[in-house]
C-alpha cells in the first residue's frame, strides 16, 4: 500500500503563517486581564485585516476560522461558551467584511473596515449571548459599553494594520 503524501502549495504555507500569527495574538490577548468580561482588543483582527487587503476575503476567512478553532483548542475552550461567542463574532465580522469588500479602498480603508468588523463582531456576540446564555433583554444595557470598546479597538487595530500594510508594501 502506498503512503498518501500531501504537498502544501505556497498558498497553504502563507495561510499557515498568517493563521499562526493570528493564533499567537489571540493567546497573548487571552493572557491580558480584562476590566469587563468580553472586552478585548482583538489583536488577531490586525492579521485578518492584513490578509483581507493583501489576499482577499477567502484567505481572510480561512485565517479567521483557523484562529478560532486552534486558539480555542490551545486555550482549552473548545466547545465551551467562549468558543461559540468567538465563532459567532468572527462569523459576523467576516460577513461584514465580505459585504464591504466591493467598496474601493479609497472609500473605506483598513480603519473603516476594522471598525465595521468590530461592530459586527460585538453584535454577533450579543445576539448569541441573548439567544443562548442570557435570555433577558437586560443584556442589551451593556451594548453601549461593548460598542464603545469596539469603536476604540476597531480604530486602533485599523491604524496598526494600515501602518503595517504601508510599511511592508511590496
Amino acid at each position: 500500500m502506498d503512503a498518501l503524501e500531501v504537498r502544501p502549495d505556497p498558498r497553504d504555507r502563507r495561510l499557515a503563517r498568517y493563521a499562526a500569527a493570528a493564533i499567537a495574538a489571540s493567546l497573548v490577548e487571552a493572557a491580558i486581564p480584562s476590566p469587563l468580561p468580553g472586552v478585548k482588543p482583538g489583536l488577531a483582527n490586525i492579521v485578518i485585516l492584513i490578509v483581507l487587503v493583501r489576499h482577499g476575503w477567502r484567505d481572510a476567512a480561512w485565517v479567521s476560522v483557523l484562529r478560532v478553532l486552534a486558539g480555542s483548542l490551545l486555550a482549552g475552550q473548545f466547545l465551551a461558551p467562549g468558543f461559540f461567542l468567538s465563532a459567532s463574532g468572527a462569523l459576523a465580522s467576516l460577513l461584514a467584511l465580505g459585504a464591504l469588500q466591493p467598496l474601493p479602498a479609497r472609500w473605506l480603508g483598513p480603519v473603516g473596515r476594522s471598525v465595521a468588523a468590530a461592530f459586527a463582531h460585538i453584535a454577533g456576540q450579543l445576539l448569541l449571548a441573548r439567544l443562548w446564555l442570557v435570555p433577558h433583554d437586560g443584556l442589551f444595557n451593556l451594548a453601549p459599553v461593548f460598542f464603545a470598546a469596539a469603536l476604540v479597538f476597531g480604530i486602533v487595530n485599523g491604524v496598526v494594520a494600515a501602518r503595517l500594510l504601508r510599511d511592508n508594501a511590496a
